[in-house]
């Protein structure tokens, strides 16, 4: 396996497991961040099944993570303490138990990861659709070299933390 392909292996592991910056505020002035429901907080074993993908590039076929989100002031974090790996999650859309959110990422000068996912949230449990795309831009002119995607379809399951039930 080439070093290249690892870091990419690991940079997916990592991306499926965090991501990146700060919350949004919506148009009525209340934040997005306020908006999630307390049920998206907590533990959360993720599994993640490849759906589609395109270019040359090869994903990993299925994954099984964990999750801890959590939120200090208007920011959401997300850790996964088996990659030692904590990401501010940066939010797109909020509307009741749908949740949206994205990072993008440039890493070794030329390449350029953008990372989206789509949960809905139902009770302890949640499913969802990860949409990735891998750019990869010439060094000399910045020009797009070639383009990979994936699409995995998640599903996750509440460890420990409070439930749609609870305050």
């Amino acid at each position: 396996m080439t070093n290249i392909f690892k870091k990419f292996l690991i940079l997916l592991f990592v991306l499926i497991s965090g991501f990146a910056a700060n919350a949004e505020t919506l148009k009525s002035g209340i934040s997005m961040v306020g908006a999630v429901p307390n049920s998206f907080y907590g533990s959360w074993r993720v599994q993640a099944k490849i759906d589609k993908q395109s270019g040359n590039l090869y994903f990993k076929p299925v994954t099984v993570d964990f999750w801890n989100l959590s939120r200090t002031g208007d920011v959401i974090n997300l850790n996964n303490p088996f990659t030692e790996v904590s990401a501010s999650v940066k939010l797109d859309y909020v509307d009741g138990n749908i949740i949206r959110f994205s990072r993008t990422e440039e890493y070794d000068g030329n390449k350029k990861l953008t990372d989206t996912v789509d949960l809905r949230l139902n009770g302890d449990t949640f499913t969802g659709v990860n949409y990735l795309t891998l750019e990869t831009f010439s060094i000399q002119d910045k020009s797009l070299i070639k383009k990979d995607t994936a699409v995995y379809i998640l599903k996750g399951e509440k460890i420990s933390g409070t439930s749609i039930t609870g305050k």
